[in-house]
């Protein structure tokens, strides 16, 4: 399909304004030197080119077939390319039904699927706006394209049909080698189009923007390739809030999930998220230059703006970019060069007098690059037209400072609206990046430092496993998809090596005056009621109580509105609520989950997932993740909390979610109390796949 060596345009046209002339014009445009074999009844020739009354009646083999029709003919003029023996089709068609399928029928989406894979060819859309191929030339895609693309580094594959003309139409130079508008995805997925890309030496970049993803085994797998090989990949997921989860699927048929599952992939993987256009296109132009991080520290940045400069610290410190901690010795070689008044620092206010302000810029840039905590350098100026003479002012300076070092460095101008086309044009001539925009140019410098991070990283450990015979009994436990209790639940945690609050059941007041008593006062009772869930919510929990009269009562008004079956455990010791918990994602499986525990975990919605397995270095990470790790820290006077105890049980919920995910609809632990004595669980909530 990419690399088609002959095409047949069916629904090719003369009108003007047509989708049928248009699929003709850009296949023209891009200089495809393929065979075209333009397919309408209605004309014997379109452009020069003899025109076909079918596609059975073209007199090669057709590599692929651009079905430029209406959604009431895609279905047979799928069929037709198909007997006809086409290797490819692309569709534009949205692939919807004004007329339902009658029950039981398949849509329209399901049956035009259906002869592409009968026939085991790949198909690009529904609902998409093709494919661009800049290295042969074949831009098979029915909407106008410009008539020069530069070529670089870059596969685009997106979900968005107006994302993918915005990145085709970008006016900064970014190169491309390929850009696909994948659409619905009914037969070939953006797995497929990253495994091609991956295929080819020259891909170093992979962005995408996705709705979801509809293969995910394969997905993940391509996501390792890339990682692998060293190929930087750029996601922008939307659909994230409920809002627009709905509108994707009102808009594609595809399920957007839970975003946290994405980040946890994404974090797993190395995958750098993005949240907006600019931000991706910014953070595209960086990782095209060859120019990779390989040293620790932070990033330098020499500006001609005081109030600037203040504002690019503010954000930086808001979107948690590092600035490099420069030496004694850098302060001085920049305090020798500058105007007098002004502070040898980093970032750098390098604007005094303007007099010999070249020579100030450049050799306060030389001395910040040579210092072994400088990771990345930045000339953040306003890059409004400077005019001739080019090769002197900030253009001078930036070619300069890039041809004496090696590097990552750029251009950052604050306001994107003022980068003037023709200087921005110059530097990207001689390589230099330009990003654009004070907080996108900051994020995207934020990944760059986050794709050394993750080169750097070693593979996850897997967690020591359990005896094989605790395995296969939980794993035949829960496959009979029965319900388990609270004391179940804890088993689980303990068999699995989590800490847990010691438990017993009772069934009358005498049982539960002797669970306590050899549990040891004051103790906790809570409903074992089946089906309640979170006992909470119906006043099934007693807590701190301290002798036999006050647990009678506690009994007596829990069994009476719940039923006699209650369980017993002493009073957890004081610390902070933390919750843990295994979750299935529909797109990924399982994830492990750590979150503010108690009532916070609802409240806040502050939690984080993970893919398993983790190790003690991911979960310390993954902790390191909520807003409310500075809790475990110690306030006002309380002890620090045992964070690695709660990595710890992490790391063993990791285990547990390999070895019985599949077989879990949810785990629930919450609370688990973490102090400074490590940490334990207090309740467990198991509710097995069915």
């Amino acid at each position: 399909m990419l690399e088609a060596r002959s095409v047949a345009v069916v629904g090719a046209s003369v009108k003007q304004g047509s989708l049928g002339l248009q699929m003709m014009l850009e296949l023209e445009r891009g200089g495809y030197a393929g065979a075209i074999h333009p397919v309408n009844p209605g004309y014997p020739e379109i452009l020069g080119r003899p025109c076909f009354p079918s596609i059975a009646e073209v007199p090669e083999p057709v590599d692929l077939a651009i079905l430029g029709v209406a959604n009431h003919r895609i279905e047979r003029a799928a069929a037709d390319a198909v007997a006809a023996g086409a290797g490819s089709i692309v569709t534009f068609s949205s692939l919807f039904e004004q007329e339902p399928p009658a029950p039981g029928d398949p849509p329209l989406t399901e049956r035009v699927a259906h002869i592409a894979r009968e026939a085991g060819i790949p198909l690009c859309g529904g609902n998409g706006m093709g494919f661009l191929n800049l290295a042969n030339g074949l831009r098979a895609t029915g909407f106008a394209t410009p008539d020069e693309i530069r070529r670089g580094p870059v596969t685009f594959i997106s979900h968005s049909g107006s994302a993918f003309a915005a990145l085709a139409f970008n006016d900064r130079g970014l190169g491309f080698d390929l850009l696909i508008s994948s659409g619905q995805e009914i037969v070939t997925t953006m797995a497929d189009y990253m495994a091609y890309a991956l295929d080819h030496d020259t891909t170093r970049v992979l962005a995408l923007l996705l709705e979801t993803v509809r293969d995910a085994e394969a997905f993940r797998a391509q996501l390792a390739l890339a990682r692998e090989r060293d190929v930087a990949v750029i996601a922008l997921k939307v659909g994230r809030t409920e809002g627009s989860k709905e509108m994707v699927a009102a808009h594609s048929g595809a399920l957007a999930g839970e975003h946290g599952a994405y980040e946890a992939l994404f974090d797993a993987e190395g995958v750098h998220e993005v949240r907006t256009l600019d931000e991706m296109a910014d953070t595209i132009e960086l990782f095209s230059s060859p120019r990779r991080v390989t040293k620790g520290g932070g990033i330098a940045s020499v500006h001609d703006s005081g109030g600037e400069r203040a504002l690019f610290v503010d954000l930086a410190s808001d979107l948690g970019v590092p600035f490099a901690r420069i030496s004694d010795d850098t302060t001085a070689a920049i305090a020798s060069v500058l105007d007098p008044g002004l502070v040898a620092e980093n970032p750098l206010d390098a604007w005094g007098t303007g007099i010999d302000a070249d020579r100030i810029f450049r050799e306060s840039f030389l001395a910040l690059a040579r210092d072994p905590d400088t990771a990345a350098t930045a000339f953040v100026v306003d890059l409004t037209r400077q005019g001739e003479p080019y090769d002197e002012g900030y253009l001078g300076v930036a070619r300069d400072v890039w041809d004496a070092t090696d590097g990552p460095f750029c251009v950052l101008s604050n306001l994107a609206s003022a980068v003037a086309f023709e200087e921005a044009r110059l530097l990207r001539d001689a390589g230099i990046p330009v990003v654009e925009g004070t907080e996108s140019g900051l994020r995207a410098l934020r990944h760059l430092l986050d794709e050394r991070d993750v080169r750097a990283r070693p593979p996850v450990r897997d967690p020591a496993p359990v005896a094989d015979d605790v395995r296969t009994r939980w794993r035949e436990r829960l496959s009979s998809g029965a319900d388990l209790g609270e004391l179940d639940g804890l088993q689980l945690l303990d068999d699995y090596g989590i800490r847990v609050i010691p438990t017993r059941p009772a069934g009358s007041v005498a049982e539960a005056v002797g669970a306590a008593e050899s549990l040891g006062w004051p103790v906790a009772l809570k409903t074992a009621a089946e089906g309640v869930r979170h006992k909470s919510d119906v006043g099934g929990v007693r807590l701190g109580l301290a002798n036999a009269a006050e647990l009678r009562a506690a009994y007596e008004d829990v069994a009476g509105r719940l039923g006699p079956k209650v369980v017993i455990a002493p009073m957890a010791p004081s610390g902070i609520e933390m919750a843990l918990g295994i979750v299935r994602d529909p797109t990924f499986g399982p994830l492990v989950l750590v979150a503010a525990g108690g009532v916070l975990v609802e409240l806040l919605h502050d939690r984080r997932l993970a893919l398993a397995p983790l190790d003690q270095e991911r979960a310390s990470s993954l902790i390191a993740g909520l807003r409310s790790r500075p809790l475990l820290d110690g306030l006002r006077g309380a002890a620090p909390s045992d964070v690695a105890a709660l990595a710890s049980a992490v790391v063993r919920l990791s285990r547990l979610a390999m070895d019985l995910g599949d077989f879990l609809e949810a785990l629930d632990v919450n609370p688990v109390i973490v102090s400074a004595d490590g940490c334990v669980a207090v309740d467990a909530l198991v509710i097995p796949r069915r």
